[in-house]
């Protein structure tokens, strides 16, 4: 078990390091640097979170920090240059917000608790935003290709952690050695965007869940014994046709 918890780690850690931002922006200096830019973008990715790309201007956001257009401009060169950073925060708060069961994703138990954690946090918002990456990503990925990139780093760090999890489950036996880890999690960061899609466009939690559900079933599918282990379904026996007696 020891050696299985120390393998997985070495996955996560070697993929989130192989997966790095495109052109991240040189970070400041001093700590007073660090703090306001920091704070532009906080109040840069709550603005955008709420408005979208358009519809939040370079003044909207120096109005929302005091901050002056040459303090903005020293830290960001443009627009595209500060949403990009909201990019990288956003990405952070979305995977803050799934510790620690993100970080643990090696059993169907541990899938079931992230699920719980994944519709809770749909319930305490109201079922309003949506995915904060995914609604960056349906507003720029057709016109800003250095955004495009961003963001599809941005869902392979978050996709990294199934695949560290996935590479476990079938390391120790529970998947089947056939089952792609990669794939398995592509499957399932498919079916949470669209699931996450639904639920802010009903106002439901009820799509997540099914999109879910439907995920981590076909993930079963790939366990080396179907619809056995935590969570699962208890098994459906049939009876065994008994010969008719011999005459």
């Amino acid at each position: 078990m020891l050696d299985c918890q120390v393998q997985y780690g070495a996955i996560l850690w070697t993929l989130s390091e192989a997966i790095t931002q495109v052109g991240t922006p040189a970070r400041p200096k001093t700590r007073r640097g660090a703090a306001t830019r920091a704070r532009i973008v906080e109040a840069a990715a709550d603005l955008v979170f709420t408005r979208g790309v358009s519809g939040t201007s370079m003044d909207d956001i120096r109005a929302a920090t005091g901050t002056s257009k040459s303090q903005l401009y020293h830290h960001f060169h443009d627009k595209q240059d500060l949403v990009r950073a909201v990019i990288t925060r956003q990405t952070e708060r979305v995977l803050d917000s799934q510790r620690p069961e993100l970080e643990a994703l090696d059993s169907f138990a541990a899938l079931a608790r992230w699920r719980r954690r994944l519709i809770d946090l749909q319930r305490a918002s109201g079922c309003v935003g949506g995915c904060p990456i995914g609604s960056l990503a349906s507003e720029l990925v057709d016109s800003d290709e250095r955004a495009r990139q961003d963001l599809a780093s941005s869902f392979s760090r978050w996709e990294s952690y199934l695949i560290a999890g996935f590479s476990a489950m079938r390391q120790r036996g529970t998947l089947r050695r056939s089952a792609s880890p990669t794939d398995l999690a592509t499957a399932v960061m498919t079916a949470i965007e669209g699931g996450l899609l639904l639920t802010q466009t009903t106002r439901s939690t009820r799509p997540l869940e099914l999109a879910l559900d439907m995920a981590i079933a076909h993930v079963r599918s790939h366990a080396k014994t179907p619809g056995t282990g935590p969570g699962s379904a208890p098994s459906v026996r049939t009876r065994s046709r008994q010969s008719p007696p011999s005459r």
